[in-house]
């Protein structure tokens, strides 16, 4: 018999008052009580720091979509030598994916295939009160007269290399590797967004309705401000 055994049968037997181990055995369920409470304490923890996370999230995604343009004034230029507004499926296709999310249209216009007209427009068009975000559509090739996107780096600002990445990303899967003789761009100047996109209609729905519009409100936000976040100092993106 082990000697701990021994010596609780030895002190019973000599009249040992069992209020000890009833105390011992008391401890160990206060004990037990206080390991569940500090449990319960632990997981209630947890759950502050899980709400105070997403609590932390939701307060990151307003403020970082608070300067968003909730409804924008778009401008469309067409650049072709051949087309007119009254035939033009890519244009259409642009104004229906904006006005689908309640944007209004500021002006659509029809350019030729000409360095200096198609410049002189978007430099036009950014100008105006009433225009947020300006898209062209049309001369982003590789043929002689395509010169959409000599025209308009230039005055860009800033560029957005991202979008002419995800665009032709997107237009793989519908035309695979012709995809590398388009050359859409985008970039911000005078705090409006410019998009190029190519002048077939199911190029310009899909660079307007799956990148643009989305992002359109949030850049001519971030790009329009004056006093950047309020106390001097850019916003990281």
């Amino acid at each position: 018999m082990p000697p701990d055994e021994s010596r609780d049968m030895s002190e019973d037997a000599h009249g040992h008052d069992d209020s000890h181990d009833s105390d011992d055995a008391d401890e160990d369920r206060l004990g037990f009580r206080s390991n569940a409470g500090d449990h319960h304490d632990h997981h209630h923890h947890d759950d502050d720091d899980h709400h105070d996370h997403h609590h932390h999230d939701d307060d990151d995604h307003h403020d970082h979509h608070h300067h968003d343009v909730e409804t924008l004034g778009y401008a469309v230029v067409t650049v072709s030598s051949s087309r007119s507004l009254d035939d033009d499926p890519a244009g259409d296709a642009i104004s229906a994916a904006f006005e689908a999310e309640g944007h209004e249209l500021a002006t659509r216009e029809l350019v030729a295939d000409e360095y200096d007209g198609v410049q002189g427009a978007v430099n036009r068009l950014v100008s105006r009160d009433d225009t947020d975000v300006v898209v062209t559509t049309g001369g982003t090739g590789v043929t002689p007269d395509d010169v959409t996107v000599e025209a308009v780096e230039p005055i860009l600002e800033k560029e957005l290399p991202g979008f002419g990445e995800l665009f032709r990303t997107l237009s793989y899967d519908e035309i695979g590797t012709r995809v590398v003789g388009t050359r859409t761009t985008a970039g911000v100047t005078d705090g409006v967004p410019v998009f190029c996109l190519p002048g077939s209609e199911n190029a310009a729905r899909l660079g307007a309705e799956d990148i643009i519009v989305p992002e359109a409100g949030h850049l001519a936000g971030l790009s329009r401000r004056d006093d950047k976040n309020g106390n001097g100092e850019d916003d990281e993106e």
